[in-house]
């Protein structure tokens, strides 16, 4: 077995002993089968989406084309989650480069939405729904920004898909189905948003079919003019009115001075593993500072899915979300110690309040040293080797609850992630980012490259540090690394804990006996997040994707067969 082979064959779970295994006497060990090609992959929660972008990927796209094709259609069939009215970041590896960009197109506040102004209100809390929650959507100008980057197609052919599902209808699948069900009141409020997406007065059932023919006309308008069309054209106006209906102060300067923004990623290593996320104002730090603390105990050691690999991950989810809390916002307004809290330094200083036998109750901010739920995820990589881990979102499910009105989507509620408290670094100000929970991520180590993300809110930060520990620690494929048990806790102190019930009763007693006070949850809980993940070995020439069972998603490769190059030929 040659060194690329054997990479790949370790990554699919394959020791030397189960290769010499006769197929007949294999086990089965997970629920579905990673997917396997030479070409191109998508994976997102969404069969569509997916296939979406393998249609892309088939015609000579690159990985980023696709990704944009499959989260247009994203936005079509999961509209409570994500769409033109959302926010988005990326993570693009070329594969020619060997070089890793990331995008933040988050938007800022409206110039006008101050702390100062909700205070005249007569509010003394952050919003959490209605036009005051509403930030500038920045999906679109990120898709701009990839798409003149990297891009091959144009963005006629990138949302063809998706206009033309709007248009005709799609069925509604059993998640969405639930998920619209649960926004029915939030759409009530707003006669806008129950014309929308309550087309008989109530949400679409599972297998009923849903059109959209508002979204239609501003994909359609995309199509035509790019991000100008959105930001300073005819959805532009649609925004303004919307804004102006419910008592907002968007501006038209602040739609028409957007622009989203190519940072660094930022990154840890982790075991000789190099895991990246977007810098802040995303929560991707906390992630890599709970690897950093993971790394002083042997996971490996203790074994997947034991009480002591468990409460290692949770105690060390309480401290950097805690540092994550104190310390995250955007960059432009506030100094983000990122250099400190990355330190190993302080991560061996920070380990040492994990008491092994013990849950803690209250974790406090460190003092680190100076220096330098309701989302979509999907990812791509194209026969070339290049990668795209995208996600993108509305927030809350339906955002903030307000419709454009004839435009088909939703507005996003990311400002309800502020802090009406001058002192706090994440404090609201007029065109300003707030601290944004979702995150792509990214992982490398030789030969082998993977772009991974798992939704669901505060979840994502503790699901990427617990499916890198399946990969590293634990040697679980790729499929494997996701569909594994996971936990989570989303409030920021005491003890509280929702964990699936795949994890063995043994091991959920021994942590109640450490005072975890556990949630037992389904086997495959929402609220642990659903992730997607794609792989590619660039030394065997093999892509590999893995989609969650908590979605209703897929990974599908590209036809090989309808193959054309970037000119239009076949191959």
């Amino acid at each position: 077995m040659n060194v690329s082979s054997c990479s790949v064959a370790l990554l699919l779970g394959f020791g030397t002993m189960a290769g010499a295994m006769p197929a007949t006497h294999a086990e089965r060990t997970q629920g579905r089968s990673i997917v396997m090609s030479r070409c191109g992959i998508v994976a997102s929660e969404h069969p569509l989406a997916s296939q979406a972008g393998a249609e892309i990927l088939a015609e000579g796209g690159h990985a980023v084309d696709a990704a944009i094709a499959a989260n247009a259609m994203m936005g079509v069939v999961a509209p409570m989650t994500c769409g033109l009215g959302g926010d988005l970041f990326a993570l693009v590896y070329e594969a020619k480069s060997g070089k890793l960009d990331g995008l933040n197109a988050s938007g800022y506040a409206p110039s006008g939405l101050t702390i100062e102004h909700l205070r005249q209100l007569g509010l003394t809390n952050m919003p959490q729904r209605g036009i005051h929650s509403v930030t500038v959507p920045g999906a679109v100008e990120g898709w701009d920004a990839l798409r003149r980057r990297f891009g091959r197609k144009s963005f006629d052919r990138l949302l063809t898909p998706a206009i033309r599902t709007a248009r005709e209808g799609f069925p509604v699948t059993e998640l969405v189905a639930g998920y619209w069900a649960g926004g029915e009141r939030l759409m009530r409020a707003d006669p806008a948003a129950a014309e929308t997406f309550l087309p008989e007065g109530r949400a679409p059932r599972a297998g009923e079919l849903f059109r959209n023919p508002g979204l239609e006309w501003s994909l359609r308008h995309i199509a035509r003019r790019g991000s100008a069309a959105f930001y300073r054209g005819p959805i532009a106006e649609t925004l303004l009115a919307t804004s102006r209906r419910h008592g907002g102060t968007l501006t038209a300067a602040d739609l028409r001075e957007y622009r989203a923004e190519w940072v660094e990623p930022i990154s840890t290593t982790y075991r000789g593993w190099t895991v990246s996320e977007i810098p802040p104002n995303g929560q991707g730090i906390a992630a890599l500072v709970m690897l950093n603390l993971m790394e002083r105990f042997p996971l490996a050691q203790y074994g997947a899915g034991s009480a002591d690999a468990l409460h290692v991950v949770i105690e060390a989810k309480k401290l950097a979300y805690a540092d994550m809390l104190r310390y995250v916002a955007d960059p432009l307004f506030s100094r983000v110690p990122v250099a400190g809290l990355l330190s190993k330094g302080y991560a061996e200083t920070r380990a040492e309040l994990i008491d092994p036998a013990r849950a803690a109750s209250a974790v406090a901010p460190g003092e680190p040293p100076a220096g330098g739920n309701d989302t979509t995820y999907l990812c791509a990589v194209d026969r070339e080797g290049n990668m795209v881990s995208l996600i993108q979102s509305n927030y809350g499910g339906f955002g903030s609850g307000l419709v454009a009105e004839g435009a088909g989507f939703g507005l996003q509620n990311r400002g309800g992630l502020f802090a009406l408290d001058p002192a706090h670094p994440n404090a609201l100000a007029g065109r300003k980012r707030p601290l944004h929970t979702i995150i792509p991520g990214f992982m490398a180590k030789g030969d082998v490259r993977i772009a991974f993300g798992i939704m669901g809110g505060w979840n994502q930060a503790q699901a990427h540090a617990q499916f890198v520990a399946n990969i590293v620690d634990h040697e679980l494929n790729l499929q494997a690394a996701l569909e594994a048990p996971r936990f989570t806790k989303m409030s920021f102190q005491g003890r509280d804990v929702e964990i699936e019930s795949r994890v063995q009763p043994e091991v959920r007693a021994d942590l109640a006996a450490r005072g975890h006070a556990l949630e037992i949850v389904g086997p495959f809980a929402q609220s642990v997040g659903g992730g997607q993940a794609v792989l590619r070995d660039s030394g065997a020439g093999v892509n590999l994707g893995a989609s969650d069972p908590r979605k209703d998603g897929a990974a599908i490769p590209e036809a090989a067969w309808t193959r054309r190059r970037p000119g239009g030929s076949r191959d």
